[in-house]
């Protein structure tokens, strides 16, 4: 059997430093965008004194800034519990601490997010910087920190900044996370305005995507029938959100349709930013009538592109009227993800289209003015200016909309475009004022279901789903964000710029987004499928994911009415991949009435695949086959259509082609348009399919079929956040796919997994990251939690109510202790 072959690249990487350090021609000779060997092997201030120096049993630190002490105590696995005395000193401390793992992280994820990154890695980086000025990053920030100053939270963001610029002000250059090393930068200071850039790349992350261009080429081309049925619609395994019997008590206020809807010029370029269909989520909640010890139960697992160090820095926040545990995103203060005393909570993402292109009429080629409603409105103009490598400034000039940024002109077309997508501007839900800070302020301080129904009145986005649990045995899934008011399938394909008609009417009402407490199924769950059934009276879009994870969920769910921790757990280790479920029975009987033609290698892999049971395990070679052959299924069905359109177009979802598997066993599509002398059929598609499938996996993995095992082919890996080689994780063997519960493929999966029982003494919880909490590939703690988290082990997450005791000074199991406090004055 394979065996896993972490590697978390620290050996590796030195080696390679200390093979390089016998070509001392090299030394003062810069490698592209490192500085020069000799420096980077400085004994003090190169990167072999980055190895972390470790925490002794206890360290006393004053800095500036504090108002009174605070405990910071981390335990065996380096999670820092922090006791203060008031809010300020809490969040103060929150980012000194987060800064003393995280730095690197911290700057390189928001300098990614604002498009900064020009000034380190010189002209290379230009246009992507020019484009995340363009789309609105910084302007969407700048709206945000407005919304932020007018809260009477600022003064705590401004405490988190400082707490990161103490830690930075203290370090000397021997002290610099070793990436800066490597660039040959240092830490800039922190800012405000820097937590609302990175909450606006999570929302660019989870809600930033369109397919409005591609969904208007193929609606030009094969029909708004086609876009309904295969691109749009619902396949009949759905099982949305919201149970589909939830009736709703309100009455809606929609938009009106226009009685002609416009009809956009076909937009021949590919999508700007698509969000990575790999990015979903599951969570789900409990009552207690269905569970072993009579408490309501949460399980969730954020599905993200995974990174060393991870996104997520696990901790507890303890002052008073807060504490709070679980984790943190390194930039922005709270706990995101956790569990107080006796509220629960972890969320998904919704997937809402909260992001439209505009076909915009100008009065001239000077674009300084723009028809809407029958008159010209003046653009307005926004200069960002761009720092480069060189110390020069790269200024670049954006005309804004009412509706937002014209983003490409004849200025700018990146390369990712193939060419300019002139004159569509962009509407976005992330350039309006929010306080995300803010709710999470609030939800950590809450204690039951209405708490958080309260705090989360205030999100605006990325939209999340919340399943959340309290002590009194609540449950509830929360659907949360701002919903822009449209008509049905508003936004689905480019609008028309001029009209009112396709205006965001407002928000839809916080009462009315979808919500469901105490359901009479005893459960609720999310996994970015459609939130509702269709009796719900708002669009929210049609950009959902399949139904593979959410029915799977509720099949499980409605199963069993015995549920503990331990099950919930291994749900969420569930590798059933419900694709193959529904569609491998159609494939198998194409290749059956083909078997008698199979050589013995063909043969070998049928049976391979008929005894396969749909559980996508590491040591299973049917896993690898059958992920192949759907893709290579897929691309026949569609492949040949699309290319002779000529023109990108929006790819049909995969569980709607599925059931055109099983419902059309004619469909004219398993023709190949190319093939003018012949009509193919399913089975001619398949076999082919079958066949190409076995050649490629042969190809990459050598013709012994033993060696094509699942936990091999899904190539599994957590490369580092900045693509550094040797700093990330390769080759992990894990069950799972992206198809199932367990979504582990590529380097995507479980970002953080988490399961909460509340209700008893004390609550009782357990949780895991790809990663570990320091940001030093030369630390222990670097990638400490990897190998658990590759082999579905937890750790137990302790919501300590007192700080551990102390006796002579020395701690007790295991922990280590630091105590911030003011400076004296002498």
């Amino acid at each position: 059997m394979p065996k896993s072959n972490q590697n978390p690249g620290k050996l590796p990487f030195f080696g390679t430093l200390f093979a390089l350090t016998g070509l001392v021609f090299l030394f003062s000779i810069p490698l592209g965008t490192l500085p020069p060997l000799g420096s980077l092997l400085h004994p003090v201030t190169g990167i072999l004194s980055s190895a972390e120096k470790g925490l002794t049993s206890a360290i006393n630190l004053e800095i500036e800034g504090l108002q009174e002490p605070v405990d910071v105590y981390y335990n065996e696995r380096g999670v820092p519990h922090i006791f203060a005395q008031n809010d300020h000193d809490l969040y103060y401390a929150q980012g000194f601490i987060t800064a003393r793992d995280r730095l690197f992280q911290l700057e390189v994820t928001v300098r990614g997010a604002e498009g900064a990154l020009s000034e380190w890695l010189g002209d290379r980086m230009l246009n992507y910087d020019r484009n995340m000025r363009r789309i609105g990053m910084v302007y969407g920030a700048e709206k945000a920190l407005e919304g932020m100053q007018n809260s009477d939270t600022y003064a705590l963001l401004q405490a988190y900044s400082d707490g990161i610029n103490a830690w930075i002000n203290q370090l000397s250059e021997e002290d610099y996370p070793v990436e800066y090393k490597l660039l040959g930068v240092s830490p800039r200071e922190w800012k405000p305005l820097y937590t609302a850039i990175f909450l606006k790349y999570m929302t660019r992350t989870l809600a930033g995507g369109s397919s409005d261009l591609t969904t208007a080429n193929a609606a030009a081309h094969f029909g708004e029938e086609f876009v309904d049925r295969y691109l749009a619609g619902r396949s009949e395994w759905m099982d949305p959100i919201i149970s589909p019997d939830h009736k709703w008590n309100f009455n809606a206020r929609t938009p009106t349709r226009p009685s002609a809807p416009f009809t956009p010029s076909i937009t021949q370029h590919i999508e700007p930013y698509t969000v990575d269909p790999g990015i979903g989520s599951n969570n789900w909640a409990i009552s207690p009538d269905r569970t072993v010890n009579g408490r309501p139960l949460l399980a969730g697992d954020p599905h993200l592109n995974l990174s060393m160090p991870s996104i997520w820095y696990e901790m507890q926040l303890h002052a008073p009227g807060v504490n709070v545990y679980g984790v943190t995103l390194p930039g922005s203060p709270s706990i995101i993800m956790g569990f107080t005393e006796s509220l629960a909570w972890v969320n998904t993402n919704t997937g809402a289209d909260v992001l439209d292109w505009y076909e915009i009429q100008y009065r001239d080629d000077s674009r300084q003015e723009y028809l809407f409603e029958g008159e010209w409105r003046e653009t307005t103009t926004r200069i960002e200016e761009i720092k480069l490598k060189d110390g020069s400034v790269f200024s670049d000039t954006i005309r804004y909309t009412h509706h937002g940024p014209m983003v490409y002109d004849d200025g700018f077309a990146p390369s990712e475009t193939g060419q300019a997508m002139k004159g569509l501007a962009m509407r976005w839900i992330g350039h309006y004022t929010s306080n995300e800070s803010d709710v999470y302020y609030n939800l950590n301080r809450g204690k039951t279901i209405q708490d958080a129904v309260d705090a989360l009145e205030g999100f605006r986005a990325p939209a999340q789903n919340f399943a959340v649990i309290d002590g009194d045995g609540n449950i509830g899934m929360l659907v949360s964000g701002s919903f822009p008011l449209k008509w049905e399938g508003q936004g689905a394909v480019i609008g028309d710029g001029s009209s009112a008609s396709y205006e965001w009417n407002g928000w839809v009402p916080y009462d009315h987004n979808p919500r469901q407490i105490n359901p009479e199924r005893g459960f609720v769950s999310s996994a970015n499928q459609f939130v509702t059934a269709k009796s719900y009276p708002y669009y929210l879009g049609d950009r959902f994911a399949p139904f593979e994870r959410g029915l799977r969920i509720n099949d499980l769910l409605r199963d069993d009415d015995q549920m503990t921790l331990d099950k919930m757990k291994a749900f969420q280790l569930d590798s059933y991949n419900y694709l193959a479920t529904v569609s491998m029975p159609v494939i198998l009987q194409q290749l059956e009435r083909l078997s008698g033609e199979f050589t013995d290698r063909e043969k070998e892999a049928f049976e391979i695949l008929r005894a396969w049971d749909y559980v996508n395990e590491a040591t299973q070679i049917a896993p690898s086959l059958f992920n192949v052959l759907w893709d290579k299924i897929d691309d026949a069905v569609w492949q040949d259509e699309y290319e002779a359109a000529g023109i990108p177009m929006r790819w049909p979802k995969r569980d709607l082609t599925a059931q055109m598997l099983q419902d059309e066993p004619n469909s004219p599509f398993y023709d190949n348009v190319e093939t003018p002398d012949r009509t193919e059929t399913l089975a001619d598609l398949v076999l082919s399919s079958f066949r190409e499938t076995l050649a490629e996996l042969t190809e990459d993995y050598g013709s012994d079929l033993s060696e094509w095992v699942w936990g091999v082919t899904s190539n599994v890996r957590i490369p580092h956040i900045a693509d550094i080689a040797g700093l990330g994780v390769t080759s992990l063997f894990t069950n799972g796919g992206d198809q199932s519960l367990n979504a582990i493929n590529g380097r995507n999966g479980p970002s953080w997994r988490m399961v909460v029982e509340l209700g008893g003494e004390r609550p009782v919880a357990y949780g895991v990251y790809p990663g570990g909490q320091s940001g030093n590939p030369g630390s222990p703690g670097y990638d400490q939690f990897v190998k658990a988290w590759e082999q579905g082990e937890y750790y137990r997450l302790e919501l300590l109510e007192n700080p551990p005791s102390l006796e002579n000074s020395s701690l007790e199991g295991g922990w280590s202790y630091i105590r911030l406090t003011p400076p004296v004055t002498r």
